[in-house]
């Protein structure tokens, strides 16, 4: 099936290489190997290969290669003996026409695979499975699984993917005697075990931030967790409270799926007690099933309130009691019954200055007010815009023919802007702005941010002149940016483009020629 090209096909016993213990690497290359363009302009991140010899030491690497992985490979090996001398590196040969097919896989493995076991028979494998098509990892599972391969499985993420500063690798023992229960070791960052947890549920959640402000919510949060206190979000419309609520949900041990979330702004006044605490078939006019309460639905569970302050005041009196007693009493039925609910509520109003007005009961107000949690907006944690706006261009990119990156300029304006909406609307300019700009990499004019609705004068908005600003270059990213933004009022519709900017189409068509396809 092909040739081993590290050793020109000299059997590795040859040179005493089985009379010790070592570790032996083995793995597939891929084309994020040896390094990958990040989200970042043209930067270039290790790949998972080398994120992995970053934090575990091998004495031999083999290095499987096909037809496609060819000029991956060899700089692959390249970057592995530059950066890690004590390695040695073998690339062997599979002729895979099609690297998803699993017996074409199986059959160019297998006949690599007993000679290199025979001459390391003292050695300690381990196979990668980070690097190479989906395929291939199931059949170094199923190989290591069946005990054709006395190894350990490695899973490695690069850096950007988890919350430390280094990557996490997995590792897991297929060969216990326990299998098919899978055993898995975090092997590159020694923490706390409840530690562990709380990274993990950040990074699942997708809860990007190392600002002080939004480590001491994430802190506190954390704590509070595990006890059965109501807990109360305060924040800004868009800073992620809903979020902030299943990360509070997934550390407190109860069930994972029982999350229910209501949101009490968008009920109607007249149906707020029927949805929240249920009703009897035949309570009020139109009733006529019975209905199940958004309380027994989340019961062992967390129900979340968003927009708590939006209850009307004789709900609140019935949420009072629940939380008292832990009774629920549905609408038509005189005999009330327990249940187990944590709640969770969240708003952007000022509790406390409702109460003074007598718009929310102040005995609710103490009785949810065990545990304040405080979200700051983006303004206050400006050092997390860039991390947020990485995290999201990554996940949009899952959904792009080609990936997008952002320019170091890009980044910058980003960190600037106030954002009235904090991450949603964070999110919603990177989305827009991606989907509709025509470059690999975006830049600062490329982003398509709306201000805020306001009647004050458009002019006041308008920079002041310095040494060194150019007017024709404000004045042509200006006009880029109208002519976006008509597009994408107009869906794309250059006609229709043209009219609202007052343009003729060719114009539209022009510009939009002169941009870099992608």
């Amino acid at each position: 099936m092909g040739k081993d090209r590290g050793s020109s096909g000299v059997r590795f016993s040859e040179f005493g290489y089985g009379e010790e213990m070592m570790n032996v690497l083995l793995t597939f290359t891929g084309f994020h190997d040896p390094y990958f363009k990040g989200l970042v302009d043209q930067e270039e991140q290790p790949g998972p290969i080398l994120s992995l010899l970053s934090t575990r030491s091998f004495d031999h690497i083999f290095l499987f290669d096909t037809p496609s992985t060819q000029r991956v490979t060899g700089e692959t090996k390249d970057a592995i003996k530059k950066l890690h001398h004590r390695s040695e590196v073998h690339v062997l040969e599979i002729n895979l026409a099609d690297p998803t097919n699993y017996q074409e896989i199986f059959r160019g493995l297998k006949a690599h695979l007993h000679r290199i076991i025979e001459d390391f028979a003292s050695a300690r494998f381990f196979v990668a499975v980070a690097s190479g098509t989906p395929h291939m990892h199931a059949c170094w599972v199923l190989l290591t699984a069946s005990g054709e391969i006395p190894a350990r499985i490695l899973h490695v993420r690069p850096p950007h993917f988890v919350t430390k500063q280094h990557p996490l690798v997995t590792e897991v023992d297929l060969s216990s005697h326990e299998f098919p229960t899978v055993r898995f070791q975090d092997v590159s960052i020694p923490v706390e075990e409840s530690q562990a947890d709380v990274d993990s549920v950040r990074v699942q959640l997708g809860i990007v931030g190392d600002h002080s402000a939004m480590q001491r919510s994430l802190e506190l949060g954390a704590m509070l967790a595990p006890s059965q206190a109501p807990v109360l979000i305060f924040g800004e419309t868009g800073t992620g409270k809903e979020l902030f609520a299943r990360y509070i949900h997934r550390l407190s041990g109860r069930p994972r799926e029982i999350f229910v979330a209501v949101n009490c702004a968008a009920i109607p006044e007249d149906l707020v007690e029927s949805l929240l605490f249920g009703h009897k078939k035949g309570a009020f006019t139109g009733a006529i099933n019975d209905q199940v309460g958004k309380f027994d639905t989340a019961d062992k569970g967390t129900l979340f309130l968003d927009e708590l302050g939006e209850l009307p005041i004789p709900t609140q009196a019935k949420l009072l009691r629940v939380l008292q007693d832990g009774l629920v009493e549905p609408i038509g039925q005189a005999k009330a019954h327990k249940v187990d609910v944590r709640i969770v509520g969240a708003t952007n109003r000022d509790l406390r200055k409702l109460v003074r007005q007598g718009k929310f009961r102040e005995d609710l107000f103490y009785r949810l007010n065990v545990g304040e949690i405080k979200l700051p907006p983006l303004r206050e944690r400006r050092s997390d815009i860039p991390k947020l706006a990485l995290h999201i261009l990554d996940r949009l990119n899952g959904s792009l023919r080609r990936p997008k990156r952002l320019s170091a300029e890009a980044l910058s304006r980003l960190q600037s802007h106030n954002w009235a909406g904090n991450v949603r609307d964070l999110e919603n300019v990177i989305e827009r702005s991606v989907r509709l700009c025509r470059n690999d990499v975006l830049d600062a004019d490329d982003l398509l941010i709306t201000e805020p609705v306001t009647y004050a004068d458009p002019l006041d908005a308008l920079p002041e002149p310095y040494e060194g600003f150019s007017l024709d270059e404000f004045l042509g990213s200006a006009r880029k940016q109208m002519i976006l933004r008509a597009l994408e009022a107009a869906n794309g519709n250059q006609s229709q483009a043209a009219r609202m900017l007052g343009i003729t189409p060719q114009a539209v068509h022009k510009f939009l020629q002169s941009r870099p396809k992608t």
